[in-house]
């Protein structure tokens, strides 16, 4: 007879280890006689990093799954909306240089490809303002529902910004209360093997030895056990992804009650980028770049340059907490009855907030896919392996596209970025193809994409980038389904423009009265 797995071990708190913790505690009734067991041993001596405070709109489905509450989430982990990114100076540095990447598809995007048309006809609007109405959000300042939306629903997707040690505090609380894990302060000191070489339990400190039939690694870069104990080698990116350093400042609002932006402002610098993330009661705001292209004296200059012109006086008062990035991941994820979650399986710069949504298809294709017995592991093992190794590789091609779009000469990096040698093959060959054919859904193998079609639409056409069309015969009905499409979107925009709140007025609003239940 097989023996059922009846326990989950989770090495490591912060955001990763939270996040899993719940997602299986609450879809396998860990609170229950009959559940599966979920502990978290969690190190009192080790913080988390606690910078990627932005996410994609999978966090609502999560957070929901896991029976939070919106309006409690938002009230204690000082959290704001996100409608997408602005990319600014990324195409040749100019001050009217920028470009949207929404959260909200283009108009008509499941009955048709907009983008034949809006590059044929003559057009005074960008792509992102001619096909989505959530720019002119953005632009506005305003947030993506009202207070009469429920909680988790949405006129405009969204996602949020976060303050990611409240969010991982607030997560270890819901999970302990509410979802029945069990919880240990303490360091893991040893990981002790069983016969077929899978870990047995793990030894601690003070509270002696802890078994289980499945082990998961959120202890961070140190990557415990799947890095350290089982020895899976670190594939390193930084061929491609030249970001090797951050630098990450928490900056006060100029005045209590100034706007909140509902969108992440992606600054492009000599060798990298600043990103800008609006909280509730501050901003967090950082320099990633690349060490080999610039210094740190320089960087830091050009992060205060730019506190100075968007924070005023009080830039002066920042405190700045230098960070080292290595991009890259683990060769394998699973291996054994182990597998990595968030830092411990490797890290890409934040440039798409792609850190978070990896932990949560994780917990979920964990939680969903969790194994009767030992003797399905391997195979499970296999296809973890084999679908997080893709979402990967399409990460790292969607961040590397930013790059060499950009027509930018003020700094080596943006050249080298440019180079060939550095372009990973899977992205020549979509570059290839999108150069006589725009992106459509089927240019893509998977069903669980992290960026569809869609988002390399908005990326390539925001930076410029032409498909040769002239091929291209729309037909009297394509052009009429496009026209309509853009006219459909003009009266959204004004709708939307007109009855949405101001994105602080309504997180005020919510701290007040709280959204309605669902």
């Amino acid at each position: 007879m097989t023996t059922p797995l009846r326990s989950v071990v989770i090495v490591g708190g912060g955001t990763a280890g939270w996040i899993t913790a719940g997602t299986i505690a609450a879809k396998h009734h860990a609170a229950s006689e009959f559940g599966i067991k979920v502990t978290l041993i969690e190190s009192p001596d080790i913080k988390p990093i606690g910078v990627g405070e932005g996410t994609w709109p999978t966090m609502r489905g999560t957070l929901r799954k896991m029976g939070i509450s919106e309006t409690d989430f938002l009230r204690e982990c000082d959290a704001a909306f996100k409608q997408g990114a602005k990319f600014a100076k990324w195409v040749d540095g100019s001050e009217d240089d920028f470009y949207y990447h929404p959260l909200v598809l283009p108009a008509g995007f499941h009955q048709g490809n907009m983008a034949p048309y809006w590059q044929q006809h003559p057009h005074e609007k960008s792509f992102s303002q001619a096909v989505c109405y959530q720019e002119a959000l953005c632009e506005n300042g305003l947030a993506p529902k009202s207070m009469t939306t429920p909680e988790y629903e949405a006129v405009a997707n969204y996602a949020y910004h976060l303050n990611a040690g409240k969010f991982s505090e607030f997560l270890k609380k819901h999970c302990l209360t509410r979802l029945g894990v069990a919880y240990i302060s303490d360091n893991v000191i040893k990981i002790n093997s069983a016969d077929n070489g899978d870990i047995a339990f793990v030894s601690t400190n003070n509270h002696g030895d802890v078994a289980g039939d499945l082990f998961i690694d959120c202890t961070g870069f140190r990557s415990l056990l799947l890095g350290e104990h089982y020895k899976v080698p670190f594939v390193d990116k930084t061929d491609v992804l030249f970001i090797d350093t951050a630098l990450a400042v928490q900056a006060p609002y100029a005045t209590e009650n100034c706007s909140i932006a509902s969108h992440t402002i992606s600054t492009a610098q000599e060798a990298g980028w600043i990103w800008d993330i609006g909280l509730q009661s501050r901003r967090g705001i950082g320099h990633v770049y690349s060490s080999r292209h610039t210094d740190d004296e320089k960087a830091e200059q050009a992060l205060f340059r730019y506190l100075e012109a968007t924070v005023g006086k009080s830039a002066a008062n920042c405190s700045v907490r230098k960070i080292p990035i290595t991009a890259g991941h683990r060769k394998l994820f699973w291996k054994n009855n182990c597998v990595a979650v968030g830092l411990s399986a490797g890290f890409l710069e934040p440039l798409e907030a792609s850190a978070l949504v990896l932990v949560e298809l994780s917990a979920e294709m964990i939680s969903d896919q969790l194994p009767r017995c030992r003797e399905v592991m391997d195979t499970i093992a296999k296809r973890f392996n084999e679908t997080f190794q893709y979402s990967w590789d399409r990460i790292i091609d969607f961040l590397k596209l930013h790059y060499i779009l950009s027509k930018r000469t003020d700094n080596q990096f943006w050249i080298d970025n440019r180079d060939p040698a550095t372009i990973p093959d899977s992205l020549k060959e979509l570059m290839d193809l999108w150069r006589y054919q725009h992106p459509w859904d089927h240019d893509f193998t998977s069903r669980c994409e992290v960026f569809p079609a869609a988002s390399y639409q908005y990326v390539l056409y925001g930076m410029g980038f032409k498909t040769r069309s002239d091929h291209i015969r729309l037909t009297e009905a394509d052009i009429e389904f496009a026209r309509r499409q853009l006219s459909d979107n003009e009266r959204m925009i004004q709708r939307v423009v007109s009855s949405l709140p101001a994105h602080r007025e309504l997180l005020n609003k919510v701290h007040q009265y709280g959204f309605q239940k669902i």
